[in-house]
Formats: structure tokens, C-alpha cells, sequence
């Protein structure tokens, strides 16, 4: 399935603010007490951003890791690097492809993980394959992902306000059918769980700061809603209009994130 995917940082970063001022729990923590890493472990962190999950892991292991962020984006890659900084750099960011070959020799990792991003692989059983190719006998690969009852009432109050059917988005499409077969195929033991967050909006304008983050950020998917900036601002118009009726008549906006996480064993 070839991703037709647009990232910019400011709108994957704004939807990663409203995440933590709106959600009711901390997915970090969530992470942390699911993997318990051991101190003195080698982690790499695949399609890493600005390397949220490389500085959770740092912190928790008061620096002792040995930790690799790589990301395709030049662009977040500086963040991380500009932040890495006050760390003394001890965390090593790269560039990496997850469509290419990993630049890593075999067993190589006690833990990778592939937080939000696995589904944008371009062929997903070359991309873990790789992982598990690089992960030692006994490591471990996590990754996140939506499952299919993610953020309903986002796509219901898109599809009422456009009349139109929500494209098939990679990642609640897959990630709990496709990605998870591939991952069971080449790991000894899979365990699934499920991290549910409601994120409440008592006022409309954080809901439309998240949509319009996310619509922009994933552009290119929605190209059966909208094309270019003028079809962008209407669409969202119609969302307000919409988002507005459903607040005054429930008082709040409830949209659940529905998160699988995988962890699976070499």
C-alpha cells in the first residue's frame, strides 16, 4: 500500500500538546510501566520526531542507556538534537529510512520501538523485518498505533459536516489487522494492549485546533474532502459549524483515543 503522507512538524507537534493539556490519561506513563526497561539497555526509537519517547526513556533510566533516535525529517531531527543538547547529547539522532535498510548489523537492540508511525512504511513486512533482523535473541519491539474505534466522534462530525465518507486512514485501517499479522510472523510471543484517553473539550476551539492540525498534517489523505488551501478553509467551516451545534446541545465534545500497543519478543 503506497502512503500518500504528508508530515509538517508545528501540526504533528500542536496535536501532541493537545494530547497532554485535554486527555485524561498519560500515555507516556502508560509506555513506561508496560515496557519496564532495564538500566544499561540499547534502544532505538524508529521514525523518532523530535525524540519524545528517546528523552521519556533518558529521564527514566537516569541516563543509563544507550539510545538511538532515527527519523526521515531534517526538520525533527534539529529539534531533537537542539534539545539533545541539554542532555550533554547523550542520545545518538540519525537519519533513517524505515523503507531502506536499517544501517545496523544483526542483534544489535534489547528494545526498538515504532511509536505513531509504522503504518507510513511502504512496505510493512520489509519494515519489520528489519527490526526484528537488528533486535537481539530476546528483545523486544513495541509499537503504537490507532486501532478502528479511534476518535469516532472526529470522523462522525467530518462526515456530517461534508456529506462525504472518511478516506481509509493507514493507520486505523491496518495497524490492528495487517500490522499486527507481520509482527506476530516474525516474533515468538506477541502481547496486545489497549490504551483508551478520552480527550474533552469544553470549548470548541481546542477540538478545531486538533482537527486542523490533523487534516493539515495528513493532507494528502484527504484529497476526496478537499483540494488546496480555499477547499482546506471551507471544509473546516463546515466542521466549526457542526462542532458548535454538538457542544450547545452535549455540553462538551468526548473524542477517545483508542491506542494498541504490541510488544513483540525475538
Amino acid at each position: 500500500m503506497e502512503i500518500n503522507y504528508q508530515e509538517t512538524t508545528n501540526d504533528l507537534l500542536a496535536r501532541i500538546d493537545i494530547h497532554s493539556k485535554y486527555g485524561g490519561r498519560d500515555i507516556d506513563q502508560w509506555m513506561l510501566d508496560l515496557l519496564n526497561v532495564s538500566k544499561g539497555s540499547r534502544i532505538l526509537d524508529v521514525g523518532c520526531g523530535a525524540g519524545k519517547q528517546c528523552f521519556l526513556f533518558h529521564k527514566a533510566l537516569d541516563g543509563d542507556a544507550q539510545i538511538t533516535g532515527g527519523d526521515v525529517s531534517t526538520e525533527l531531527l534539529v529539534k531533537a538534537r537542539q534539545e539533545n543538547a541539554k542532555t550533554g547529547d547523550q542520545i545518538h539522532f540519525m537519519e533513517l529510512d524505515f523503507n531502506q535498510r536499517f544501517p545496523f548489523e544483526d542483534n544489535q537492540f534489547d528494545l526498538i520501538t515504532a511509536c505513531f508511525t509504522i503504518y507510513y512504511a511502504a512496505d510493512i513486512p520489509f519494515t519489520i523485518a528489519e527490526m526484528q533482523r537488528v533486535l537481539k535473541p530476546g528483545g523486544r519491539l513495541f509499537t503504537t498505533g490507532p486501532m478502528p474505534e479511534n476518535k469516532q466522534l472526529f470522523y462522525e462530525i467530518i462526515k456530517e459536516a461534508t456529506g462525504k465518507p472518511i478516506p481509509p486512514m493507514p493507520g486505523s485501517s491496518r495497524y490492528g489487522s495487517l500490522i499486527l499479522a507481520e509482527i506476530r510472523k516474525v516474533c515468538s510471543q506477541v502481547d496486545v494492549h489497549i490504551f483508551e484517553n478520552p480527550l474533552t473539550f469544553e470549548q470548541v476551539e481546542p477540538f478545531l485546533a486538533y482537527t486542523r492540525a490533523s487534516l493539515s498534517e495528513d493532507r494528502k489523505l484527504w484529497t476526496s474532502l478537499f483540494e488546496g488551501a480555499e477547499g482546506f478553509e471551507k471544509v473546516m467551516q463546515q466542521i466549526e459549524v457542526v462542532a458548535r451545534r454538538r457542544l450547545e446541545r452535549d455540553s462538551k465534545l468526548v473524542m477517545t483515543k483508542v491506542v494498541g500497543g504490541f510488544i513483540g519478543t525475538k
